[in-house]
């Protein structure tokens, strides 16, 4: 069926249907396209939110506007994307002059909530990427603001939609293991992938909240939504011992640098066309370095990390990010009263693949590539019974095919009902950073953290409102 913009408030509904707050009903009352503005032209606002949805969805809905604090950053932007419509510095100018029906908001972390709560006072519905914000009183802002609107606001979480982690919610919700009790979850950032946090500003705490919540929100989403419950209680540790001033020697940046010959973190971002044109161009306008070092003084988050988290269910939950492994994947495992669920995505060591180090995380990024399918397994053990290895249809490309799957059911497919309820609204995106803003206190008070002391919202035994027991 053909989305309208009619379709398109059903849509909001559905994605916000675990919110806690009423849901917005309104009645545009035309099939005119949706009316869209960006703010923030880095390379996630106008690839994926940007550049793809002009080529993907142009049938539907229309750019009205494109916003960013650089002025060259927005020329190049729009050229990029392809759009047809006037740009802003100024966000409210651009909200005044276009009257959109959704904001997407794609600018550094720290700043999300501002977007956030504009948009949705002005009269939108807003769509976010992750993570929702970077600490408790944005966070408890976007929520009040969002009640009061009567809007609906919707975090991208794209993990959710790969067929690779909805195989694995299947088999949870079935009850394959019986009643699940603990989780032990370990993601590996290489030393590519990972060494390009600390040279950009998610390296300063003020500006990504940490990877705690800046890469972790991704992970604690997911395993919120497979747990199907609400975090209860955190504990964390967590240290800065390998990046930042733990360094052998720093320079300005790494096109400068006296060090390029003997640095293993060498970076040579004039070899990438998109990263000379998006910043290198446009340094002049707000001095924003995106080949930083990775040793300079001010690094101030952590790079190695790990937690348990207490769920209202009742369920642990041992987690761990490495970010200077010498691969890039995930491992995770379910334990339950009848057996164990054991899952694992890129470990080199269990799979023949022709990508290496250096490109797995460009190649995740991907949105030109879903044709390429592979299969993945997942291994189910039952209690007194043989393993059994399942093989899960996956595609290597856009967040292992999640970043399709995610604009499909925004734009194209907003009236069909989802059995693994992978829609993603405010209390999702609320319930993911708090883990890691919890995570980060715990840290630095050496105390364990009640997830429900940092907002007004209560967690939940079960993600179908059932209020937990204090």
């Amino acid at each position: 069926m053909k989305t309208t913009r009619r379709n398109f408030v059903t849509s909001l509904s559905m994605l916000a249907a675990y919110s806690a707050f009423p849901i917005s009903s309104f009645d545009f009352g035309t099939t005119k396209k949706l009316k869209i503005v960006l703010v923030g032209t880095g390379i996630r606002g106008t690839s994926f939110w940007g550049k793809r949805l002009q080529d993907q969805y142009s049938d539907i809905l229309e750019f009205v506007g494109l916003s960013d604090i650089n002025p060259g950053r927005l020329a190049f932007g729009k050229e990029f994307i392809g759009a047809d419509c006037p740009t802003f510095i100024n966000f409210d100018e651009m909200l005044k002059k276009t009257s959109p029906d959704l904001v997407i908001v794609t600018t550094k972390d720290s700043t999300h909530h501002e977007f956030i709560i504009k948009g949705l006072a002005y009269g939108c519905d807003v769509l976010t990427e992750k993570p929702l914000t970077t600490d408790e009183g944005k966070c408890q802002d976007i929520l009040d603001a969002e009640r009061k609107s009567g809007k609906k606001l919707i975090v991208g979480f794209n993990y959710r939609w790969s067929p690779y982690a909805t195989k694995i919610k299947e088999l949870l919700a079935n009850n394959t293991i019986g009643k699940l009790t603990s989780v032990d979850f370990h993601w590996y950032l290489n030393t590519y992938h990972g060494a390009s946090y600390f040279r950009r500003w998610h390296g300063q705490k003020d500006q990504g909240g940490s990877l705690w919540v800046h890469k972790s929100t991704h992970h604690f989403d997911l395993l919120n939504w497979w747990i199907d419950s609400d975090p209860k209680e955190v504990f964390a540790y967590g240290d800065l011992e390998h990046y930042g001033s733990n360094g052998p020697f720093r320079g300005d940046n790494c096109r400068s640098c006296d060090h390029k010959l003997k640095c293993d973190y060498y970076f040579d971002i004039t070899k990438d066309k998109r990263l000379m044109d998006l910043y290198v161009n446009n340094e002049e306008h707000d001095g924003y370095i995106r080949d930083n070092c990775l040793f300079r003084e001010e690094i101030d988050i952590y790079d190695k990390m790990s937690a348990q988290v207490q769920y209202a269910n009742n369920v642990s939950l041992n987690y761990s990010l490495t970010t200077y492994s010498p691969i890039e994947g995930w491992r995770v495992s379910f334990n339950g009263t009848e057996g164990r669920i054991e899952a694992s995505l890129d470990i080199p060591y269990h799979e023949a693949t022709n990508i290496n180090q250096a490109e797995m995380h460009a190649k995740e990024m991907e949105q030109n590539a879903m044709e390429e399918i592979s299969h993945e397994s997942i291994i189910v053990h039952k209690n007194r019974k043989d393993f059994e290895v399942l093989s899960v249809p996956m595609e290597k490309s856009g967040h292992g095919g999640g970043d399709k799957r995610l604009q499909d059911k925004i734009f194209k497919t907003a009236d069909a009902m989802d059995p693994y309820d992978r829609a993603a609204g405010s209390r999702d995106g609320a319930m993911s950073i708090l883990i890691g803003i919890g995570a980060r206190k715990s840290i630095e008070s050496g105390k364990p953290i009640k997830i429900g002391e940092l907002t007004d919202l209560e967690p939940w035994i079960k993600r179908n409102n059932v209020p937990a027991s204090n």
